[in-house]
């Protein structure tokens, strides 16, 4: 069977299920992911995800493990912050939407106990559907941090991506994603910030996408800015595919991705992760017609939603990944 020319994929989380939160077991995480996965297979996504279940803890603090999940394993970082740390953390601008900074780094990081190939090992075999696998960009992972030993945010950033890059070489995901939702509101760290989620993209053996949003905190957007100030960042990139927050704020900046290198694969976000209404076929399947009508069908190879779906709940989430795959089989006239 071929594969759709528009594929549809969730860019990562899932709701946790109620049940998993409040009997917490590895047999019962591993049912949960069957859930998970099963679930997106009914409802026919193309490339599918674990729903991020493989970061699950039952006391996960702020954005679902996106961070700590990475970081608090790795050697030099130590999760118990002083009092001044802390609000040194706190005054930082642009870190509202944590309460507490992920660590501290006290010496050079290393990979400590963080053993992704393990996590992916659980669940590459829990579906025959194409899965991708999904990894917090080092940008983002050192803004969460407060550096005592590098004391140089691009230092820090670099020394994450060594650690990723070596974790995720023997990976053999179909695709593997980096997300990446703190650099859209800060355009003047983008002349560097390719150089270490590039050094993770190197390693990738399958394909690779990079997320980028606006943040997802509460159903909240975090970051402020435009597309057009990102483009010299996006061109400079070693990616197959980009997955864009687009529905949530409007399709007016699909222009200035015609500035973007033609090799790189678009994927538009059509469904809003901010709001419970359930966008109908006939909405994604217009979202999807304007953005081929301005930047051609042969730049648009991914639908998805802006975001991961952990805010809401599942009967939400579930309704929104139909309306995908019925829009996208609409515009194609499936």
């Amino acid at each position: 069977m071929s594969e759709p020319a528009i594929k549809t994929t969730v860019v990562g989380s899932y709701p946790i299920p109620a049940w998993l939160a409040a009997m917490p077991s590895v047999p019962a995480l591993r049912d949960a992911m069957l859930v998970v996965i099963k679930t997106q297979e009914l409802a026919g996504i193309d490339v599918i995800a674990d729903g991020e279940l493989s970061r699950f803890n039952v006391s996960h603090p702020d954005t679902n493990g996106m961070i700590d999940y990475f970081v608090g394993p790795m050697s030099g970082v130590h999760t118990q912050l002083t009092h001044a740390e802390l609000q040194s953390f706190r005054a930082r601008d642009g870190m509202a939407f944590r309460a507490k900074a992920a660590g501290v780094v006290r010496e050079a990081v290393g990979h400590g106990s963080l053993d992704l190939q393990a996590d992916w090992q659980t669940v590459r075999d829990l579906s025959d559907r194409p899965m991708k696998f999904t990894v917090t960009s080092p940008y983002m992972l050192a803004k969460t941090l407060v550096d005592h030993h590098y004391q140089d945010v691009q230092a820090l950033s670099m020394a994450l991506a060594e650690v990723l890059a070596k974790q995720i070489a023997g990976i053999d995901t179909p695709v593997l994603q980096v997300d990446e939702a703190n650099l859209t509101g800060h355009p003047g760290d983008a002349d560097w910030a390719h150089e270490p989620i590039n050094r993770v993209l190197d390693a990738v053996s399958g394909e690779c996408g990079l997320h980028l949003c606006f943040g997802n905190y509460g159903g909240q957007s975090i970051q402020q800015g435009f597309w057009q100030d990102l483009m010299p960042f996006l061109n400079q990139l070693h990616v197959d595919h980009l997955v864009l927050e687009f529905a949530r704020r409007g399709y007016e900046e699909l222009d200035a991705f015609a500035a973007l290198r033609e090799d790189i694969a678009l994927g538009i976000g059509a469904i809003d992760i901010k709001d419970n209404e359930v966008e109908s076929a006939d909405t994604v399947a217009r979202r999807i017609q304007l953005a081929v009508e301005i930047l051609g069908a042969d730049r648009i190879k991914w639908v998805h939603p802006d975001c991961g779906f952990w805010m809401l709940q599942r009967s939400v989430a579930d309704r929104k990944m139909a309306a995908l795959v019925a829009g996208r089989d609409q515009f194609l006239g499936g």
